[in-house]
């Protein structure tokens, strides 16, 4: 039986074998658990960091009005005139004065020339002499004073022009041409031209807000291409209903309306979650597939559900379903 056993053995008909080893598995990249910024998405308002208003410093009527909502205007640039009547009248009246005052400047000067000659000569007395020299320099006083009156009522025509005190863009123009205007008045709203924006996020989440943390909105609301970012720059300390007001700076928002509304995502903590390099999930007719290394079966496409994008080199990003921790994948 021995002799037997021993040439069924070596025919290899008989006897137990050990199992073949497994393949050994390649080169793979090892899915693991990490912590992702918890985004949460809230609307915000595009807003100007500063609303101007344009006032009137001297009261009349609005002779001209050159600028409506939404021009764009610059610091400096007149956009109403403010005319009054009465202001025309004095600086004729001032200017018959200021003729006048120079005639009896050129007569004094006449006076006071011919009595100097005969001071000189001992034609006249030395009280005479003083005398034209007063009349002289009282003439020139009285021409300086009137000159001065006609420059200020000048001035007041001159501050009838109102300019835009920012650059920016007008958002309200409350008078039209005819109205009639006192000192202060308001004739339009200039928002300059450094927007913002402006965020509602619930108080829950008012723990995780800080100034500096960063901020993406999507770039189709406004436009744009991609998802532009930015960072909060200002938190204000009130509640107002339920919400906490944040103020967020984002490049590219300067020729859009004041007012408009873009989703944004704002950073509510941290989470683990699976993350991996983007370059490892294909696509193929819509569905995510990620290659999966099993030593079973070798590599298999299996679905994947992807999450946002994820900062990293290479790039990553957040898998919400298909895999696990301990998964090996493959670049497909």
């Amino acid at each position: 039986m021995k002799f037997l056993a021993g040439i069924l053995a070596f025919l290899g008909l008989g006897g137990h074998q050990p199992p073949p080893h497994p393949p050994a598995p390649p080169p793979a990249y090892l899915v693991r658990m990490a912590p992702v910024a918890d985004e949460k998405s809230v609307f915000a308002t595009v807003e100007s960091a500063y609303t101007v208003p344009a006032r009137v410093r001297t009261g009349g009527t609005i002779v001209e009005l050159k600028v409506r909502q939404g021009d764009a205007v610059q610091q400096g640039q007149v956009i109403a005139t403010v005319g009054d009547a009465k202001l025309a009248l004095e600086i004729t009246s001032y200017a018959a004065q200021v003729a006048a005052a120079q005639a009896q400047v050129a007569q004094a000067r006449l006076d006071f020339d011919r009595a100097q000659r005969l001071v000189g000569q001992g034609a006249i007395a030395r009280n005479a002499y003083d005398q034209s020299r007063t009349a002289y320099n009282v003439a020139q006083s009285n021409l300086k004073s009137i000159q001065a009156q006609r420059a200020v009522v000048r001035e007041q025509q001159v501050q009838g022009e109102v300019q835009a005190p920012t650059s920016g863009r007008v958002i309200t123009v409350p008078v039209t041409a005819g109205t009639v205007v006192m000192p202060g008045d308001v004739v339009a709203t200039v928002a300059e031209q450094n927007f913002v924006l402006r965020l509602q996020i619930p108080e829950r989440h008012a723990r995780y807000l800080k100034v500096g943390a960063p901020v993406r909105l999507d770039g189709a609301d406004l436009g744009l291409k991609g998802t532009p970012s930015g960072a909060i720059t200002l938190i204000y300390p009130q509640v107002e209903n339920g919400h906490v007001v944040a103020d967020a700076r984002v490049s590219g928002l300067q020729d859009y309306f004041v007012g408009q509304r873009v989703r944004v995502w704002v950073s509510a903590g941290t989470r683990q979650a699976v993350r991996v390099p983007e370059d490892l999930i294909i696509t193929r007719s819509g569905i995510d597939y990620a290659r999966i290394w099993t030593p079973r079966g070798g590599a298999l496409d299996v679905p994947v559900q992807r999450g946002t994008e994820q900062p990293g080199t290479p790039p990553q990003l957040e898998i919400l379903s298909g895999l696990k921790p301990g998964d090996r994948l493959l670049k497909p």
